[in-house]
């Protein structure tokens, strides 16, 4: 059985559904449901069960889990770069992490999580993935910090060689469409310029950068996926690896993208940046990829304007947007 937490949420249902294309339906959902509507991402998907996230954290502890697990694919956690409650943060993203993560190794079950590329914080350390460096980030917000320490946790137990953790940069694509406020810029794009006919962008409030000049890896899921995909077929590679598409780009290039896909003519305005997001707000961010090419990875990224394009033309203006069979 192959255990997807945060299986119902945006990554891990699209690697369920990634598994359901490879002809594996063996899979135990853990999520918390609630009452937005993340419970669409599973209707198209094949799988053996779903668990709430707590119960089954409850079998965990009790080490009385009803199956035998050859993998975890850990991408539960609360995502929100502007959560404020630190208590909540560490529990669910870091203990939870911890405890999970012991319990798969003491059961030889492979194990993979989501770290992020915002315990890199504001860049000026860089943006390198080499384990000696990782103790040195210094996050901006607290869900960054809630990763870092997880991070932390591994190298410190020395654990770097059993587990793979993954810091996804800017991910979009299908299955996005409950996270409200941390959805993807593309996906808001798509649903102002359908209603509105323009995007509104934040200025920059940085010499070097025009507006719309601000910079970041932006990955399309699908891809990401793959480069899971090869993480749980290959389990002698194991470390903390980026997973960006090592080439930054501007909100521009982006939107732009979103205008072509469109068939429409662009149309941006600039807007005053919030003043308690302009202390935290990152101006660049590049994956840099050397370490997992040097793995053997043999994923490739496709172009922003394709993967753009797919998302728009075959998801964002479909009926049923979800990631199918």
């Amino acid at each position: 059985m192959i255990i997807v937490t945060g299986g119902a949420g945006f990554i891990g249902s699209a690697f369920v559904w990634k598994l359901n294309q490879k002809g594996i339906e063996d899979i135990v959902i853990v999520d918390q449901l609630s009452s937005d509507d993340k419970w669409k991402n599973l209707v198209n998907l094949r799988f053996a069960d779903y668990i709430h996230k707590n119960e089954f954290m409850n079998l965990v502890l009790e080490d009385e889990v009803p199956f035998e697990a050859s993998a975890v694919i850990h991408m539960g956690a609360c995502s929100s770069t502007t959560e404020r409650d630190a208590d909540y943060l560490w529990e669910n993203n870091y203990l939870y992490s911890r405890e999970l993560a012991a319990w798969a190794l003491s059961h030889n079950a492979r194990f993979i999580y989501a770290s992020s590329a915002a315990t890199y914080g504001d860049g000026a350390l860089g943006f390198s993935d080499d384990h000696e460096k990782i103790s040195q980030l210094k996050p901006i917000n607290m869900y960054g910090y809630s990763k870092q320490i997880f991070d932390l946790w591994v190298l410190k137990n020395k654990l770097e060689d059993k587990i793979v953790g993954i810091k996804y940069f800017n991910v979009f694509g299908p299955n996005e469409y409950h996270k409200g406020d941390m959805s993807s810029v593309i996906y808001k794009a798509f649903k102002q310029i359908k209603e509105t006919g323009k995007m509104r962008l934040f200025k920059s409030y940085r010499k070097e950068y025009p507006d719309g000049g601000q910079l970041r890896d932006f990955v399309y899921v699908k891809d990401c996926l793959n480069v899971m995909w090869w993480f749980f077929k290959n389990p002698e590679v194991n470390g903390i690896y980026n997973l960006g598409t090592g080439k930054a780009r501007t909100w521009k290039d982006l939107i732009k993208s979103v205008f072509a896909a469109m068939e429409r003519k662009t149309n941006i305005q600039y807007i005053e940046m919030p003043v308690a997001l302009r202390d935290q707000y990152q101006y660049f961010t590049e994956a840099q990829m050397n370490k997992l090419k040097s793995a053997g990875c043999p994923v490739t990224f496709a172009p922003l304007e394709e993967t753009v394009r797919d998302y728009v033309v075959n998801y964002l203006q479909n009926i049923d947007p979800h990631l199918g069979k």
